[in-house]
């Protein structure tokens, strides 16, 4: 899957490059990075800890996409949500849990210009979420390279700094992860994106 999307971003782009040798207002591709704070989670059956069972993790995410015109857009992305662990007691038993969660999407993003520098945005699509969870003691039936498709949508504003730079800030809904400990299912991400 990881492919198909770095295939799919690629020729994202590459069409969006074509699209601007023949129009030079439309089919503009861009590129982006960010960081993506999200809630990381442990529910466990009989945890009698006095630990914090959630905690906020910090990731990042590159992204690229085609905008069509002022209103419409195609992205793609792909977003590492960092590694959490938590440690458990049951009884007098001990143990660990560890998550690993990473995110492939693709999605159209309609956009709202409310001034020339100044827009909304939403995105809709599919994500597919990898969840690696290693696990201990009793919690080993947690352990396993789960994957999973879900809905993706995000709603954010965009603010444009001049015609090729602009800053994101957006919370996006990966849904949930087929192993379900670890990464919640939204984050909040702080980006950057680049239009040629």
């Amino acid at each position: 899957m990881k492919n198909t999307i770095l295939a799919l971003l690629t020729s994202v782009t590459a069409l969006g490059a074509a699209g601007v040798a023949h129009a030079a207002d439309d089919y503009k591709p861009y590129i982006g990075v960010g960081a993506v704070a999200s809630e990381h989670r442990y529910n466990l059956s009989n945890d009698t800890s006095s630990g914090d069972r959630k905690n906020t993790e910090w990731g990042g995410k590159i992204y690229g996409g085609v905008q069509i015109n002022p209103n419409w857009a195609v992205e793609a992305g792909y977003t590492d949500f960092g590694k959490s662990n938590y440690g458990y007691t049951v009884g007098s038993a001990t143990g660990r849990v560890e998550s690993d969660a990473k995110s492939f999407y693709l999605a159209g993003k309609a956009s709202y210009p409310v001034n020339q520098q100044f827009s909304v945005f939403g995105k809709l699509g599919v994500a597919h979420n990898k969840n690696d969870v290693t696990a201990t003691g009793l919690a080993a039936g947690y352990n396993g390279d789960s994957s999973r498709n879900s809905l993706y949508a995000s709603i954010g504003a965009e603010y444009a700094f001049n015609e090729k730079v602009s800053a994101t800030l957006e919370y996006e809904h990966y849904g949930k992860n087929d192993i379900d400990v670890g990464r919640r299912k939204g984050a909040v991400t702080l980006g950057a994106n680049y239009k040629f």
